[in-house]
């Protein structure tokens, strides 16, 4: 039989039974005076028999060995009643269910918080009840968060529930519990999420009782936001510029908030008691409080209010993840000060960051109905971060493929070996991430440099050992395999056979330039000298230009700016196709609600509660619909996640309304005026905000289903060169609040999503992102403005350690072509390049083609073609080349379509880890690369065959296969 709390025999699994020990009258022990609960045997089965998923330490899988070691006359075993009993009876009893302990997650359909803990006349939710004398009861919930939890549909409990007795009304109570449970199913309830992806990284249960908004949590947020901004601006202007993302945050905090229990935490504390992240009361500690209590008592006790859990570090995360990527006005203030070397004050500089850091936060927010609640859009890019928090915080471990490997130890090998491995590509061996093995036979030769070069060529030898080269795009594991497979087709036709065409024959006199580059050039196949084209003012000076130059892109230039001018219309086309429908019921749903802010909790789908099974699949490798599909558009509807968001009051609209007029005020302030030497009238900058406003939606629909991000900025700079001709630093800001706020503004979803994910109270997770935002923006503008001083010949090719600025040259070049030279030169009437606008009409057109073959069947092969992503994904180039695209390529095909197909289980469990691990490993190793070896200058004359083989030949010198005499020049005559 099963004892009570009161029976020597096993009073720790009791315990584990009611979830904890009650709390008794007038000192009356809580062992005395309960009932013993008679149970018939369960199984025959012993230990070794019971399913290998199952945690063997976790408390579910004590509590069924319990059952199953019962021998037919209800004789305990006697292995169950020496250590292990002793060992489940502490975890048990440390305190009323640890707050970061999965013992306390509360049901996806009845959520626990503290006060239900702590109060013995709360309702009851389930109505299952015990005879007890002098004990407290308890939620039967709670013996869900103690272990039994549905594995696939419920099937473990429905065989723990057939073996109890018919006849005692006590078992028939525990029976009828566990039968709710198994045909329910916590861990996999009815309205899971259909994506397989998303069902092995986030979790379908709530706890509503878990310490959010804490000190501990404020104070390391805002400690990362101040390292990972200025570090990762630090980065910014280097070559191979790898984003230290965010994941380092994720993996750091872990130990320090559990450092932070340890030190500040005291057995005699009092219970903080949290609802929705927020503490509402402190219980007595169990000794009478001191009125004398030192000062250092109490801030002990306030900064060490709640406990370490998920929902905290989530949102550490949340706030790294808002403030590690360099701000894009930063950008902005490099080209101005290095390039048309204007002098700009540090205030200039301050409200030019902060405003288009934050202006996308309207965007982002007002658009939660279409790209936040509904379970099709997954932004992929989170379920790295969910499953590391999984990893982190949860005890289970199911075997995988045979894999028993935790994903915890998982990470730690990764880690170590991508930490250790990138001293060889990144210090000592750097001809292993410019990886040219075939350059080296012949370097130079011209056209094999063009073709299989990994500096100026178009790389078609796809081999590098660097992951920094593999990743610069983004990490290929977090891309599903269908949306890659269009990225590298786009490439295969564009860039690899379309390009070398055009090139070798001479086509807008390309072979005058190197293939493939980020710079424009003169007509003498040198450099663009755009200071020879500028007046004092910066302003455009035609004479000087009719007698200088006029500016010749590379192929793969002119290429990259088709596929954008395709990928633009092609956006529209695609979402009014594949999603329009949605859209549009979502908006009439919304119009049709007055307060939607407001939406009641519902703790049962109505269809689930009258059938009573879950109707979720058990083969998760064959969910439906199949994320191959999701592109073609799908339901806009929600899940598990979006109902268990419904119990916490959403942000108001008015709050994202209030945030954009604030940022439209200083951006007026900043336009408005001769203050600023910007030379964008204000209605320039409502342009810019309405494209936004127009482009939003489709960019980030294509993002959240996807990983690819269209970029905005060519059409924003197109526009702004054909209003404002002739005004270069106008067409930068304004490409900047046009470009940005989309850019941010996806960001900030993708942010939303995984606080929807990890279940945050969205008033918290919007005051979070805020301050992240505006501290991460001030510490960029001091960490530039010393760069400028301290890194001597910055944004040069003569800069030290790479520190030459690619992505602001970039950006440079485009504010010469659009905003100073203007698109008419470009595309107007015999122009060169006036044949490119053709482009716009083929993206507009191809999409709708594409829909009309495939919509009628699920298996068209057409239907997995998404126009824009295999346009908008080559925006890219340059400056990346096409060794960054087949490499990201061969690794996403390798683990999301091999390894997924052939091992799914050990891809669910390992994969999201695997890129965390390989992203902040590779973090890690620079910065200790950099300050540890190339700051200080121990490197300095290092020289031998490893880091100069790549640098011998034409690849890494850019040479063109046509070439100019001297005094001669190409071009028109």
């Amino acid at each position: 039989m099963i004892t009570r709390p009161g029976n020597d025999t096993s009073p720790g699994v009791a315990q584990a039974i009611i979830g904890q020990s009650g709390s008794t009258k007038d000192g009356d022990s809580p062992d005395d005076g309960i009932e013993l609960l008679p149970v018939r045997q369960l199984s025959r089965r012993r230990d070794n028999d019971i399913e290998i998923d199952i945690n063997p330490d976790s408390d579910a899988s004590l509590l069924r060995r319990h059952f199953a070691t019962h021998d037919e006359d209800g004789v305990v075993s006697s292995e169950l009643s020496g250590g292990l009993v002793k060992w489940l009876k502490t975890i048990m009893s440390r305190s009323p269910l640890l707050q970061s302990s999965e013992a306390q997650s509360a049901s996806s359909y009845a959520a626990v918080s503290d006060s239900d803990l702590l109060d013995p006349t709360a309702p009851r939710r389930n109505g299952w009840k015990r005879k007890t004398t002098g004990s407290t009861s308890r939620h039967p919930s709670l013996a869900s968060g103690v272990g039994f939890t549905a594995m696939e549909g419920g099937s473990r409990l429905e065989d723990i529930a057939s073996g109890l007795s018919q006849g005692d009304e006590e078992d028939q109570d525990i029976h009828d519990w566990i039968q709710q449970e198994a045909t329910v199913g916590e861990e996999n309830p009815p309205d899971n999420s259909p994506y397989p992806q998303v069902r092995a990284s986030v979790s379908a249960i709530d706890n509503v009782s878990l310490s959010i908004n804490t000190p501990r949590m404020w104070i390391l947020s805002l400690a990362f936001a101040l390292l990972g901004s200025a570090t990762n601006l630090f980065f910014s202007l280097r070559y191979p510029s790898v984003a230290i993302t965010p994941v380092i945050a994720l993996v750091l905090v872990h130990p320090l908030g559990r450092a932070w229990d340890v030190l500040l935490k005291r057995g005699d504390d009092p219970l903080d008691i949290f609802e929705g992240g927020v503490r509402i009361a402190r219980t007595s500690s169990g000794q009478a409080e001191h009125n004398g209590s030192s000062l250092w008592r109490q801030l002990r006790l306030w900064l060490a209010q709640g406990r370490w859990n998920e929902k905290e570090h989530a949102c550490v995360y949340i706030s790294s993840n808002v403030s590690f990527g360099f701000a894009f006005a930063t950008d902005v203030i490099v080209e101005q000060t290095q390039f048309y070397h204007q002098n700009v004050g540090i205030l200039y500089q301050v409200l030019l960051t902060i405003s288009t850091q934050v202006l996308g936060y309207a965007f982002a927010g007002l658009t939660r109905r279409y790209l936040v609640r509904p379970a099709s859009m997954i932004w992929p890019g989170t379920l790295m971060s969910t499953a590391m928090f999984t990893t982190m915080h949860k005890s289970e471990n199911k075997t995988a493929n045979g894999w028993r490997l935790t994903r915890w130890r998982f990470f730690i090998y990764v880690w170590s070996g991508a930490f250790i491995w990138y001293f060889l590509p990144g210090l000592l061996v750097p001809a292993l991430s410019y990886f040219n093995a075939v350059t080296w036979f012949a370097p130079n030769n011209v056209v094999i440099a063009n073709l299989f070069g990994v500096s100026s060529g178009l790389g078609l030898f796809p081999m590098t050992f660097d992951w920094a080269q593999i990743a610069y795009i983004g990490s290929p594991l977090l891309t599903p395999w269908w949306a890659a497979a269009n990225v590298v087709g786009g490439l295969a036709v564009v860039m690899w056979i379309v390009a070398p065409i055009l090139y070798y024959s001479n086509t807008f006199y390309s072979s005058y330039m190197p293939i493939l580059s980020s710079v424009v050039f003169d007509n003498t196949g040198k450099p663009y000298d755009v200071t020879k084209v500028l007046t004092a003012d910066f302003l455009f000076d035609r004479a000087a230009y009719e007698k200088y130059s006029p500016v010749y892109l590379p192929i793969t230039y002119v290429l990259s700016y088709a596929v954008q001018f395709a990928s633009l219309s092609a956006l529209v086309t695609h979402t009014i196709c594949w999603h329009g429908k949605d859209i549009l019921q979502q908006t009439r749903q919304m119009s049709g609600k007055h307060d939607d802010d407001k939406v009641n909790y519902e703790p049962i789908p109505q269809s689930v509660a009258s059938s009573g099974k879950s109707k979720a699949p058990k083969d998760q490798s064959q969910a439906k619909p199949h994320e191959e599909s999701v592109h073609r558009g799908g339901t806009l509807g929600g899940d598990v996640h979006s109902r268990l968001m419904k119990r916490y009051e959403d942000a108001p609209a008015t709050w994202y309304l209030m945030t954009f007029i604030i940022m439209l005020a200083i951006e007026k302030k900043i336009n408005g005026g001769n203050s600023y030497p910007v030379h964008l009238p204000w209605y320039g900058l409502l342009l810019a905000l309405g494209i936004t406003a127009v482009m939003f939606l489709p960019v980030a629909i294509i993002m959240a289903i996807t990983n690819q991000h269209n970029s905005l900025y060519l059409i924003c700079q197109l526009i702004c060169g054909v209003i404002f001709p002739g005004r270069p630093v106008a067409n930068m800001v304004f490409v900047t609040y046009c470009y940005i706020s989309s850019a941010q503004g996806i960001k900030f979803s993708s942010d939303l999503k995984l606080g929807h994910y990890m279940k945050i109270p969205p008033k918290i997770l919007f005051t979070v992102q805020m301050v992240a935002t505006v501290v991460s923006s001030l510490t960029q503008v001091g960490v530039l403005n010393w760069m400028f001083v301290n890194i001597p010949g910055i944004c040069t090719p003569e800069a030290v350690n790479g520190f030459n600025c690619p992505l602001a040259r970039v950006h440079f070049n485009g504010s010469i072509l659009w905003g100073l030279i203007g698109p008419q030169r470009f595309f107007g009437e015999n122009a060169l390049y006036r044949n490119l606008i053709w482009a716009f009409l083929v993206g507009a057109v191809a999409p709708p083609a594409i829909w009309l073959i495939g919509r009628k069947s699920e298996k068209n092969i057409w239907r997995k073609i998404n126009l824009p992503v295999v346009f908008g994904s080559l925006a890219w180039i340059p400056p990346a080349t096409g060794l960054n695209f087949s490499v990201w390529a061969l690794v996403c095909f390798t683990f999301n379509y091999v390894v997924r197909r052939r091992a799914f289980a050990w891809w669910g469990k390992y994969t999201m880890t695997m890129s965390a691990a390989l992203d902040s490993g590779l973090a890690f190793s620079l910065l200790v690369i950099f300050f540890g070896f190339i700051y200080p200058g121990w490197m300095e004359g290092f020289k031998w065959w490893g880091t100069e083989v790549y640098k011998q030949g034409c690849d890494w010198n850019a040479c063109s296969y046509s070439t100019v005499g001297p005094g001669e020049h190409f071009g028109p005559p």
